[in-house]
């Protein structure tokens, strides 16, 4: 097949027949575009091929299934992709309209190696990406993606016969009835259901009334306009309007996802946001208690209870810190064992016995409601103030440029690495360690840290900040961090900050 080329003018011949992709679209573990800025519609169909292609280089079974997010152009690009697939020889099983999740589920549901979920995540309409696996429960991390990025970019997407078609009904039927089982609410629970009018408002209220949950609904109507807020569990907009909706109604916590379903926020009776790494310790520390010396994987965004937390330690728990990003986290809880993955950003991976390993944040709405079941005389507020205490702030991202963010994250990991090596204070205390796994946390001689990494999605950095001794501290570490990220004179302004 012809190489793609990397940029066609809109509403050209050209535009309507040649493949175009930007090559910055290949992430680290998906890949995301603007349409139809940077990707067209041939462009995906070439996607497709390579995608089928590197499917039959490695030997795999060439069945595939696939499915779209609701949004207005998802149709399409699932549609092109599955020509290009096709055009590889690969038999396509399309599940519909999905959640992620439920496209991961569907590998397993219909015995198939391979998947292909079209969707922007949690990225604000106008983009669009693919999402995809060979190896369930796991996605394609930086060695796969870079493989068939190099198979889409250099023309290398081969035809072959044997290509076809079927769509398969009721996979979201099984998909719903594989994550309730026979579980019923034992005490009465009134719960915020949040789905921003994304694909999850087709799957949360009927979850949650499968097990009993009373719902608050919360623009549960399927609109891909997003008239109210993009559905990011994540953006302080949709969590700080789940924490109006839990005031106003007196319910018990508030549930939100994000636009594929993936992730899953949390805020509390309260009307306090529970960022999701701190969601992840009250569910290990429950958890833990049903599987004693359990391991828990966390991203090096996550807060440092996971191994500080005096009643985690009492439960023989193992953290294992790891690289963020969502291929990563699964392949690192497939790796050692563990029994839970969590994700600053909402990614919840909860393996065997609990679920299968990848993120869904069905599966953890579903998980939190039996976790409240299992403490029938505590509510969210208290279970988050039985926490030791920290200081937090949410997830920053200052601009930075695609082409330019792993060299200017390069830049700054030396600078903070040499500041240790110097002996220079950080925040007023001494550096105890930067760990360099994924970016720099510079990890504090009481364990307080600042983290800065690259995005793996978007073009940005991303910077989050704990202090277990106030907000004053909290906030020095992200002033320090932050004067280190202002000597690159390439980086921007930040979407949010304190």
């Amino acid at each position: 097949m012809t190489k793609p080329i990397p940029e066609v003018t809109p509403n050209t011949w050209s535009f309507l027949r040649d493949a175009m992709i930007k090559p910055t679209g290949f992430r680290e573990y998906d890949a995301r575009w603007k349409y139809p800025e940077e990707i067209n519609l041939p462009g995906m169909t070439a996607l497709g091929a390579g995608l089928g292609t590197q499917i039959r280089r490695r030997g795999i079974e060439p069945v595939i299934a696939v499915g779209n997010d609701y949004r207005d152009y998802s149709l399409a690009i699932k549609n092109a992709l599955i020509l290009g697939l096709m055009q590889a020889g690969i038999k396509v099983m399309d599940i519909g309209p999905a959640l992620s999740p439920m496209a991961y589920f569907a590998q397993f549901h219909l015995d198939v190696p391979a998947v292909a979920m079209v969707t922007a995540s949690h990225n604000p309409n106008g983009w669009t990406g693919v999402k995809m696996g060979f190896e369930r429960p796991l996605t394609h991390g930086p060695d796969e993606m870079s493989e068939l990025r190099d198979i889409v970019l250099n023309g290398e997407g081969t035809g072959h016969a044997g290509g076809s078609y079927e769509f398969v009904d009721g996979v979201k039927e099984a998909y719903i009835d594989d994550l309730v089982g026979d579980f019923k609410m034992s005490r009465p629970l009134k719960v915020v259901c949040a789905t921003g009018n994304g694909t999850a408002s087709a799957f949360a209220p009927e979850i949650f009334e499968r097990i009993g949950v009373e719902i608050v609904p919360s623009h549960n109507a399927l609109d891909y306009t997003f008239p109210h807020y993009n559905p990011n569990p994540e953006a302080m907009e949709m969590l700080h309007d789940m924490a109006d909706s839990v005031k106003s109604s007196g319910a018990d916590f508030a549930l939100g996802f994000d636009g594929d379903g993936d992730r899953c926020g949390v805020v509390d009776d309260e009307g306090e946001e529970i960022f999701a790494d701190k969601v992840g310790v009250i569910m290990a520390r429950d958890l833990a208690k049903l599987h004693p010396g359990s391991t828990f994987v966390a991203d090096v965004k996550s807060t440092g209870l996971f191994a500080s937390d005096p009643e985690l330690q009492a439960l023989g728990v193992k953290a294992d810190y790891w690289k963020t990003g969502h291929s990563h986290m699964k392949r690192r809880v497939k790796e050692v064992g563990a029994l839970a993955g969590f994700e600053k950003s909402g990614h919840y991976f909860l393996a065997e016995p609990i679920g299968r390993g990848y993120d869904c944040g069905m599966r953890v709405a579903v998980e939190i409601c039996k976790l409240m079941d299992r403490n029938p005389d505590q509510s969210m507020s208290d279970l988050r103030k039985a926490l030791p205490k920290t200081w937090s702030t949410p997830t920053m991202s200052p601009y930075a440029a695609d082409t330019e963010k792993y060299d200017i994250l390069q830049r700054l990991v030396d600078k903070l690495v040499a500041k240790a090596d110097a002996g220079d204070s950080f925040a007023g205390r001494a550096i105890k360690e930067v760990v360099t796994v994924n970016g720099a946390r510079v990890i504090l001689d009481n364990g307080s840290w600042g983290l800065v990494r690259a995005s793996s999605n978007t073009p940005n950095l991303v910077v989050v900040c704990e202090s277990s001794e106030s907000e004053e501290e909290m906030r020095a570490i992200f002033a320090d961090i932050d004067a280190v990220i202002r000597t690159e004179p390439d980086v921007g302004d930040y979407d949010q900050t304190i």
